[in-house]
């Protein structure tokens, strides 16, 4: 994804990208875990030809011309300070696929914590509303009181850890043809069973002492 620049002295992106840094600079709590999430679509790319496989001294040969067969969805969530992060495959994007993924966040992967710490882009359909339009009105408050909501700053996907994760993915596990949905889930799992067996952790070090200084164009002089 391209870097997208704020405009200098801007008060908006500033104020959200501290509120973002001081969660991160939060010690681990297990009741009040902190939680990144993203998302994002994959082609699913098929063969128009059978590969030929790899021989002694020969490297295996794929086609160039490959098949489209529509597009899987991705809903990827990390806890950096607890090594953990689960990843869910879809077939859209839309308010409710998000609301559907939140719940079984907060009724199955973290069930015993008091509140989720949840950090997002501002994506429009990354609020509580989402949850009013998949669930009644009991279960989507009920959800609510136990989401603790903190969005990046518009041109601050940087600032998402669950981007960088996401990024990872799709390095290690999706670089190559996936044809179907199915064969996507079964990569995605193992691909996220082995980074929770190795409890493997996020060590944000930009702090808001850093961003004042590397990023003191952005903030307003008064």
């Amino acid at each position: 994804m391209p870097l997208v620049i704020p405009p200098k002295q801007n008060a908006s992106f500033v104020s959200a990208m501290e509120d973002v840094l001081e969660v991160y600079a939060r010690p681990y709590d297990p009741e009040f875990p902190v939680v990144c999430m993203d998302e994002s679509s994959i082609q699913l790319i098929g063969e128009a030809q059978d590969p030929i496989p790899a021989a002694p001294g020969h490297p295996k040969l794929v086609d160039d011309e490959y098949i489209r067969n529509g597009v899987a969805s991705i809903f990827l969530e990390v806890e950096a300070l607890g090594g953990k992060r689960a990843v869910k495959i879809t077939q859209s994007r839309t308010r409710v696929d998000w609301a559907h993924f939140i719940k079984e966040m907060l009724e199955v992967r973290y069930l015993k914590a008091q509140k989720v710490v949840l950090v997002m882009d501002n994506l429009n359909t990354h609020n509580i509303a989402s949850l009013y339009t998949a669930f009644s009105p009991q279960v989507a408050r009920s959800l609510a009181e136990r989401l603790e909501i903190h969005h990046t700053p518009k041109h601050g996907s940087w600032l998402n850890i669950a981007e960088i994760e996401l990024s990872v993915l799709k390095r290690q596990c999706l670089a190559g043809r996936i044809a179907d949905i199915e064969t996507m889930k079964k990569e995605v799992k193992t691909w996220n069973e082995d980074r929770n067996n190795q409890q493997t952790k996020v060590d944000w070090q930009f702090k808001t002492k850093d961003a004042r200084i590397k990023m003191k164009r952005f903030y307003l002089k008064v």
